[in-house]
């Protein structure tokens, strides 16, 4: 239990949390067919494969090479994660709007909506990769976990971790259709509601732990 490698994908999981991370992703995958959301489950897995394993390679040498510190990262993360949570903790959108289209449709003499659903390309990196799935944390963590490693050995353990949780959150994104395909529109709403709730809770988190630690930091300079 005190292997690096293992300690490096508990803490990856832990951060992560399929089950708040599933609760997360209902709202985006809800407009597209089973073929697609199985493609954006894969391309997830991918996305976070490379930033992670990019992260515990050439991390901390990136990072100072452009002047980029992992608390404006995840202020940032915070940032674009209440742009997207706002709305839904609203019920402005997801299955919310959704229903209210679809009452507006069924009044007399009202025309069927032709507003077009974004291509899934459009959503795969932001917000599905980032910052719902990895984040500024992610790559501290990841960065810490590689400055300890002392040999090739290490390093080469270190990335299977991160390959075991790349594959947790495409197979989490994968389970997330067959979740959004199995209840009500209504039960969708509620949901949409709860995440937007969850996830606005996670980006004020992002928010503060960001800000503060780079108030530290110019503070500590």
């Amino acid at each position: 239990m005190t292997h690096p490698a293992l300690i490096l994908f508990l803490a990856l999981f832990g951060l992560y949390s399929p089950v708040a991370a599933l609760a997360s992703y209902l709202p985006i995958v809800r407009p597209y067919t089973h073929k697609q959301v199985n493609r954006l489950a894969i391309g997830l897995g991918v996305n976070v494969a490379v930033f992670v394993l990019a992260a515990l390679w050439i991390g901390e040498p990136l990072l100072k090479l452009l002047g980029i510190s992992t608390a404006a990262l995840t202020a940032t993360g915070g940032i674009a994660l209440a742009y997207a949570a706002i709305p839904l903790m609203r019920g402005q959108a997801g299955a919310v709007e959704e229903l209210e289209r679809l009452d507006e449709e069924r009044q007399p003499g009202a025309t069927p909506s032709s507003e077009p659903v974004p291509e899934p390309k459009s959503v795969l990196f932001t917000p599905l990769s980032f910052p719902l799935t990895v984040g500024g944390t992610t790559f501290a963590f990841c960065v810490a976990a590689s400055a300890a490693a002392t040999t090739l050995q290490d390093k080469l353990a270190l990335s299977l971790a991160v390959l075991c949780f790349a594959v947790v959150t495409g197979v989490t994104l994968y389970l997330s259709g067959h979740v959004q395909r199995r209840i009500s529109l209504k039960g969708a709403m509620i949901l949409d509601r709860v995440a937007g709730i969850l996830l606005t809770a996670i980006a004020v988190i992002l928010l503060a732990n960001g800000f503060t630690d780079l108030v530290t930091a110019r503070l500590a300079h």
